[in-house]
């Protein structure tokens, strides 16, 4: 009866600011002591930790449900307080090159995640062609500045079209395929593009492309350290601060679609695809749409990712990679912005720490991805239902 009252009950403002506030400073701390932990005792109890915070909010679902309504009663207070942290965490980490690279892929991944959120979770379509998307984003743009000298900010845009007509081209036959006949299309899709990055001459072929130039903006070159109010930061954190950037435009995105009559429309074909055609959803074009979306977003992690790290090559974008994307959306929670950021993050920076059990490392992995399926069947933070207004 508590917790039902509890759940109803919309908090106070001051006891909405409070919570808001703590809960993204312990989320902040938590990543930052997980990012800095080198032993295997101080991981494994990180992650026990981790796994008995989710394992209360399964067993005392009206907490993520206060939570909730504390952070859509000030959303200034919580979309303030995630730009201090995200622009600050750089000055906290200092110097430590590691933990920004880290985290700059846990960013190009979490965009990735939600990139393949719009199939998987919103409309119930299996895609394992996001690495390919990945993939052509990052070459497109690489061939670019290598053979032609566009500049960074140029071959963003022409990669995403690039990427966005290859969506349209894995999605219209695809639309004559469903369920597992449509993943095993879209696999096809992912090695027919891995191999022709492999095969052909002008790709760089199996050497891939080396001496990507790093961007400039305003006269400054992302190879040069950043400099801001006088502490000097690592030039990795030019790419974090963009990759910030892109990672918030992501969000937007989703969430304006998933508010959108396109994102009523996925759920209505994830909900029942027969039902939604009888009810005059064009189920074809919403499909591609999926696709184009897909592949628009991916092309731009491809290209900072290519940027970045100034040398690609085919195996950067496998079908493996398209399997852990679709493993990080439902890990952290189909259809749930905010989870599959989460499940991003997890998976890009659990194999890292995991290193620590060397030999064992992809057998603890395993382990743990289980435990939090168990704990957390739905994912760690799973799709809630839809609100269109009023108490």
């Amino acid at each position: 009866m508590q917790q039902d009252i509890a759940s109803s009950a919309s908090p106070s403002k001051s006891t909405a600011v409070a919570f808001t506030i703590g809960a993204q400073l312990v989320g902040a701390v938590f990543l930052y002591l997980i990012l800095k932990a080198e032993g295997g005792l101080q991981i494994v109890g990180l992650l026990a930790l981790l796994g008995l915070g989710f394992f209360v909010l399964e067993k005392q679902p009206w907490i993520a449900e206060q939570a909730m309504a504390s952070f859509a009663r000030v959303p200034l207070v919580s979309i303030i307080t995630a730009g201090i942290i995200v622009i600050g965490f750089p000055f906290v980490v200092g110097s430590n090159t590691y933990v920004l690279h880290l985290l700059i892929v846990a960013q190009l991944y979490a965009v990735l995640a939600l990139a393949l959120n719009f199939q998987l979770g919103s409309a119930n379509i299996p895609n394992f062609a996001t690495g390919a998307s990945y993939g052509i984003g990052a070459y497109v743009s690489a061939l670019l500045a290598v053979n032609f000298g566009v500049s960074f900010w140029l071959t963003l845009p022409i990669a995403a079209l690039a990427a966005t007509l290859f969506g349209f081209i894995i999605g219209i036959p695809s639309m004559r395929t469903r369920d597992t006949y449509l993943a095993l299309v879209t696999i096809a899709f992912g090695v027919v593009v891995h191999q022709l990055l492999n095969n052909f001459e002008w790709t760089g072929g199996p050497n891939g492309l080396v001496g990507i130039p790093a961007p400039s903006l305003f006269g400054h070159s992302f190879a040069d350290p950043l400099v801001i109010f006088g502490w000097k930061l690592p030039s990795q954190a030019n790419f974090y601060y963009l990759s910030a950037v892109l990672v918030v435009i992501a969000i937007v995105t989703a969430h304006r679609l998933h508010s959108s009559r396109i994102g009523l429309a996925w759920n209505a074909l994830r909900a029942d695809e027969i039902a939604a055609k009888a009810q005059g959803i064009n189920v074809s074009w919403y499909k591609v749409l999926a696709f184009a979306v897909d592949a628009f977003l991916a092309a731009f992690a491809g290209t900072i990712y290519a940027f970045y790290v100034s040398y690609i090559s085919p195996d950067n974008f496998t079908f493996l990679v398209s399997v852990t994307i679709m493993t990080m959306v439902i890990v952290g929670g189909m259809d749930n912005i905010f989870g599959v950021i989460v499940g991003a993050f997890l998976l890009t920076i659990l194999p890292e720490k995991l290193r620590a059990f060397s030999d064992y490392r992809l057998l603890f992995f395993g382990v743990v991805i289980i435990g939090f399926l168990m704990i957390r069947p739905q994912g760690l933070f799973p799709q809630r239902m839809r609100r269109y207004g009023g108490e």
